[in-house]
């Protein structure tokens, strides 16, 4: 007779020493006599997610939840699988069935705020990390989670209280001194550009430091007007940054080529989804694309959903392709095969709950330019906007910026040059969009928008199919969270600060006009 509390022993022990494959080997057939123990199943589901298994784990943790419905911990894991899985309507429910058991627990509200940033509920994001910082209020990753959620909701104050918090409980916190910096603009009277030199040398050979501590000081330096020590400080975090990372131009340009091939001439005339919920708002990221997002989501008629990844993870899903990469030659090839409204219904049950509050929803992930051809066949009624700046303000703009280090998209901004050779790509495909899509999408100059204000947000509304509204002016008393790197910049009225940056930069910036000159694009003065 199978000792089954002796082996339930061994395999916690297991788990307590993470031997993830001798969990499942000793765990599993445990089943056959404890299939109602629900540890047995939080066990088994966290072993199968640290191996990578997703739907064992979803079932496990689904069990453990659903035996033990008053357990906020395994609630919480559960919607952490869910989210992991890319179900997000699924993952809120169970944040939020596990937010009202009122853990008392920091991690699990960590994880709880995790969740929530995720599927850019940041109000709820707020409420989760103010808790697990009242529960643990000397861990200086709670308090930096906090503010994170803090600026997405435009509490910059609090957001900057937090950090110096974070600091002090971890001067080696290097992430809350990069994030301190961009935190708002610095004055000759307050910054932090001494505190950041000192902490230079402690970064020693750990590349990440020294990325982050040499993005920070290329913020402050350009704002207090030195820009050769900001370059230079922003050329170092830079090369530090993309150590490792393995970026070659060609696999873009395949990329590039790839979808070009896929829409030779205008698409035949599919039968999509006819909402006309969508509006996707797309371009090279730092074009403004926030910016007209705050204008027409400050339509009462508009509701915002952020940057989401959904319409790739439906198409990449039912194009059936297996390769690891989101988009890919095999995934256009047998996307192309999809039937376009099952792909424009599943997008727009993808977003659901964070959408259908209002009339209609923004999608604004930039990169959604990839995709524009499939948006077209899929949703024959969206509306496409698609920002167009500066060629070299924008690829300033790009290499200023740190981008999420998980996402594959943007691995070309860790060099200068290899940001103007993909803008150069952008500007060739937005040109095949423009001549196989006519009328689909509307290009908006972001230097004309921030010159001619009200025209420019008139004509956008205008194409948007929605009547005009004077709120649509006053985008910065939009109170709605922004979670992208626009999000303390889009809190101020208009203004023409950013427009010509990179000629404050001078010399480093001749090579990059030269290269984009030699590309083709048009360049502006």
């Amino acid at each position: 007779m199978t000792d089954f509390s002796q082996i339930y022993e061994q395999t916690l022990a297991a788990f307590n020493r993470r031997e993830w494959p001798r969990v499942m080997q000793l765990g599993t057939p445990l089943l056959r006599g404890l299939s109602e123990n629900a540890g047995l199943h939080y066990v088994l589901g966290i072993a199968s997610l640290e191996l990578g298994q997703l739907q064992a784990a979803a079932r496990h943790m689904g069990y453990a939840a659903a035996l033990e419905p008053a357990s906020s911990l395994y609630a919480s894991q559960f919607a952490r699988i869910l989210s992991a899985c890319n179900l997000t309507a699924e993952a809120l429910a169970e944040a939020d069935r596990a937010l009202a058991l009122a853990p008392s627990d920091a991690m699990q509200l960590d994880t709880l705020g995790v969740i929530y940033t995720l599927a850019n509920a940041h109000q709820k994001a707020c409420v989760a990390f103010e808790r697990a910082t009242a529960l643990a209020p000397d861990s200086a990753h709670h308090h930096y989670n906090l503010a994170s959620s803090l600026i997405a909701t435009g509490r910059l104050d609090d957001a900057e209280r937090e950090l110096e918090t974070c600091i002090a409980l971890q001067p080696n916190a290097w992430r809350a001194h990069f994030t301190l910096a961009h935190a708002r603009r610095q004055t000759p009277e307050r910054h932090h550009r001494e505190r950041l030199e000192h902490l230079l040398p402690a970064t020693g050979g750990d590349d990440q430091a020294h990325m982050y501590v040499h993005l920070a000081l290329a913020k402050e330096c350009e704002d207090l007007g030195d820009y050769a020590a900001a370059f230079d400080h922003l050329t170092k975090g830079k090369a530090a940054g993309g150590k490792g990372r393995g970026y070659r131009r060609e696999n873009d340009q395949a990329l590039f080529d790839a979808l070009t091939k896929a829409f030779p001439e205008t698409p035949t005339v599919h039968r999509g989804h006819d909402s006309a919920e969508p509006i996707f708002i797309i371009g090279m990221p730092r074009s403004g694309t926030t910016l007209v997002e705050r204008i027409v989501s400050s339509h009462p008629d508009v509701q915002t959903a952020g940057e989401l990844q959904n319409f790739g993870l439906v198409l990449k899903r039912l194009s059936g392709s297996r390769t690891p990469a989101l988009l890919d030659e095999d995934t256009i090839t047998r996307a192309l095969q999809a039937d376009p409204a099952l792909v424009g219904r599943n997008y727009i049950a993808s977003t659901r709950p964070g959408t259908g509050t209002r009339p209609r929803f923004i999608d604004k992930l930039p990169h959604n330019f990839l995709y524009a051809g499939f948006i077209a066949r899929a949703l024959p009624n969206a509306k496409i906007l698609c920002l167009r700046r500066d060629p070299m303000d924008v690829c300033l703009s790009n290499f200023r910026q740190l981008f999420s280090l998980t996402s594959p998209y943007y691995d070309y901004a860790f060099d200068l040059h290899d940001t103007g050779y993909y803008y150069a790509q952008f500007d060739r495909l937005m040109s095949h969009w423009q001549r196989v899509l006519p009328g689909r999408i509307l290009e908006v100059d972001y230097e004309t928008l921030v010159d001619e204000q009200e025209a420019q947000s008139r004509r956008i509304i205008d194409f948007c199919g929605l009547a005009w509204n004077d709120a649509c002016l006053d985008f910065h008393e939009n109170r709605s969270p922004v979670s992208t790197a626009s999000a303390v910049q889009v809190r101020e009225p208009m203004n023409r600060r950013s427009l010509q940056r990179w000629k404050r930069y001078g010399a480093p910036m001749e090579r990059l006009h030269a290269l984009l000159e030699s590309e083709g694009v048009a360049l502006r003065n």
